[in-house]
């Protein structure tokens, strides 16, 4: 098991530290998340990221400034290094293997923590019946405690373990997303020029997808003589390579990116991927490209839900794969293996009804997540004002 590199890491930065820990994949991908979030708004927090070693690998991610590795077993010498060495300002630990030495030893520190999404199966269980419950040991350590389960809080409450202010009934923590934004003349010309025509897009494609792309769109166009398919490309650099495809497919090409106008007789526009705020909203049905093979790393689909697109992925998800779990038994995702199966697809959702019920579920699972994490946020800024405004008076 690889050990968090206390003694090998630099010198503690100055300034605040948050300190995150995670007990899942999905649990990381959103504790990142919501550490990019507060670097945007703290820009001198450095944000420190550990893990459970059973959870294998995790992905990289920006909003971590160190990734420090699994975390040890309670009370060993490396985590007691650990917190001598770094001295976090806030801990936000998410879900259970709780230790309560090394939180006894923060809060010690005068380190504040954090509990989030703690589910009812994560709780530490009673020794023994007969025995007074200790529990509430563990749970004095943190300042407050957010659960999805109302046992949880329940049992938190029972006895005064914690006030009513401390446990808050939140939903599962998620990543979530602020979505990007757009050119609002761009949008308003561009509605104005597609009308009612049918719209699809394929975001981040890459060039060995295209033929699977044209393929699709070739079938679709059978049914759907108006529809246009926007091809957003990863790499700008293929841009010419790529319009060879097409037009060696037979299919009417447009470059946006070149000035060229879109008229009635295009059926591909392509583009690069710097402005898919813009077409998200102007496409109901969007392919996440950069997945129609296996391999290939996927992409988030929480930007493309959040502005009201329905997503399309092939098999290639990559780290990505956590979140489409979640999504597809809501119906807010659907994975295409092939071609035809693309093209089915982009017909059956062109239905305006198919596609706005898709497009709700993904609505809805997205801004679950955003509560969730918008009120986590909101209390670590609290906390460390707090801290601030004690260190510049003492």
């Amino acid at each position: 098991m690889t050990e968090p590199q206390t003694f090998a890491a630099p010198a503690r930065p100055a300034g605040e530290i948050l300190w995150v820990h995670a007990t899942s994949i999905e649990r990381f991908l959103a504790l990142c998340d919501i550490g990019q979030r507060l670097k945007a708004m703290r820009p001198d927090l450095v944000v420190l990221a550990t893990w459970e070693a059973e959870m294998g690998a995790v992905p990289g991610f920006d909003g971590c400034d160190f990734m420090l590795g699994p975390l040890p077993g309670d009370q060993t010498s490396e985590t007691k290094a650990f917190l001598s060495h770094w001295r976090p300002d806030l801990c936000l630990w998410a879900g259970g293997d709780l230790r309560r030495g090394l939180l006894r030893q923060l809060r010690e520190q005068g380190g504040s923590a954090l509990l989030v999404d703690i589910l009812d199966s994560e709780m530490p269980a009673r020794k023994l019946r007969w025995l007074p419950d200790q529990r509430h040991r563990i749970f004095s350590t943190f300042d407050a405690v957010f659960t999805p389960s109302k046992s949880v809080q329940s049992q938190l409450l029972r006895g005064g373990q914690m006030s009513p202010e401390q446990v808050l009934l939140t939903s599962r923590l998620r990543l979530s997303t602020v979505p990007p934004g757009c050119d609002q003349e761009a949008l308003s010309t561009l509605q104005q020029d597609l009308g009612s025509r049918p719209v699809w897009l394929a975001a981040r494609a890459q060039l060995e997808e295209l033929p699977a792309l044209l393929d699709a769109h070739r079938t679709a166009l059978r049914l759907l003589h108006r529809m246009l398919l926007v091809i957003a490309l990863d790499n700008p650099e293929c841009r010419a390579r790529a319009r060879n495809l097409v037009q060696a497919s037979g299919l009417q090409c447009a470059d946006w990116d070149a000035g060229e106008e879109l008229n009635d007789y295009t059926q591909i526009l392509i583009t690069d991927s710097a402005q898919l705020g813009l077409w998200y909203r102007l496409a109901p049905i969007t392919l996440l490209a950069s997945s129609l093979i296996q391999d290939m790393p996927g992409q988030n689909p929480l930007d493309a839900l959040a502005l009201g697109s329905v997503v399309l992925h092939g098999p290639g998800t990559g780290h990505h794969r956590v979140i489409y779990d979640q999504l597809a038994p809501l119906k807010a995702t659907q994975q295409v293996k092939t071609a035809q199966a693309l093209a089915k697809m982009v017909i059956h959702l062109s239905a305006p009804d198919m596609a706005a019920k898709r497009a709700l579920a993904g609505w809805t699972a997205v801004t679950e997540g955003a509560e969730m994490t918008d009120q986590l946020i909101d209390r670590v800024q609290d906390i460390l004002d707090l801290r601030e405004d004690q260190d510049a008076t003492s």
